[in-house]
């Protein structure tokens, strides 16, 4: 991640809709979790959901990101547990933890496989896995080169590279789907009349108070929903895995 949006990132982490949406779903996903299971956050930035999922009662949670600068953001808030890792090989043993949270994470990664039968390895038996990808190769933009990522995902590919990597999937849907049209039409514009493509900037926009609050709300309603039904389509993506429990936890190497 460039060092400028890096900063603008950690500001914004907090307050952001786009961020503060993505932790209501993700807490949501994580109410059936009895308050003792063992969660890593892979990718953890400045320790926000971290001190979200402590202040509702887990115990034991931990946090890696490659970037130096989150980890000592981290620790400067009093975040323990959390290390400056590579999400394709940490430092951890077999079968650490219950639950395992990779949120904008994989799409940063060149050889998703890689990191997928690490975090699998990480998993005690019957462990669960809440990744978030961005979706839709179409919606390729800007924001996603001056991300660095790799691919966007689609609802089948994702299952896919799960699978591949021995995981069982509990749930999939689209996430984000009311902001899903305005953003393919935004995205088809710059592609194919102002044929900006290969310019980079962030979409990592400070809005007015009201704006952001409308946009959180607008999400939030639709994370409700989501418990009864999945979208058919979105500007993300994410699917809740699950290691086998009959799994002896072997290190899978990924293809050559």
């Amino acid at each position: 991640m460039d060092q400028l949006y890096e900063a603008k990132y950690h500001l914004q982490e907090r307050t952001n809709w786009w961020f503060e949406s993505r932790r209501h779903i993700i807490l949501n996903l994580l109410k059936a979790d009895t308050k003792n299971s063992k969660i890593l956050e892979v990718g953890c930035s400045g320790g926000i959901l971290i001190h979200a999922l402590g202040q509702i009662g887990f115990r034991e949670v931990y946090g890696i990101d490659i970037s130096a600068k989150a980890i000592e953001l981290c620790k400067s808030k009093g975040i323990q547990n959390v290390f400056i890792m590579d999400g394709t090989k940490t430092g951890f043993g077999n079968d650490q933890f219950d639950t395992i949270i990779a949120s904008d994470v994989l799409e940063h990664i060149e050889r998703e496989e890689k990191a997928l039968c690490e975090w699998r390895r990480l998993l005690k038996p019957g462990g669960k896995l809440i990744v978030f990808v961005p979706a839709f190769s179409f919606l390729w933009g800007k924001h996603d080169a001056a991300n660095h990522h790799y691919r966007r995902y689609s609802k089948s590919q994702l299952i896919r590279v799960l699978k591949e990597a021995e995981f069982r999937i509990d749930r999939s849907s689209y996430w984000n789907f009311s902001l899903f049209f305005p953003t393919n039409v935004v995205r088809t514009v710059q592609r194919t009349i102002l044929k900006d493509e290969n310019k980079r900037g962030d979409q990592l926009l400070e809005l007015n108070p009201l704006t952001n609050k409308l946009l959180f709300c607008l999400v939030k309603a639709e994370n409700i929903a989501l418990n009864a039904f999945n979208f058919p389509v979105g500007v993300s993506v994410f699917a809740i895995a699950r290691k086998d429990k009959a799994s002896s936890s072997p290190y899978l190497v990924p293809p050559q």
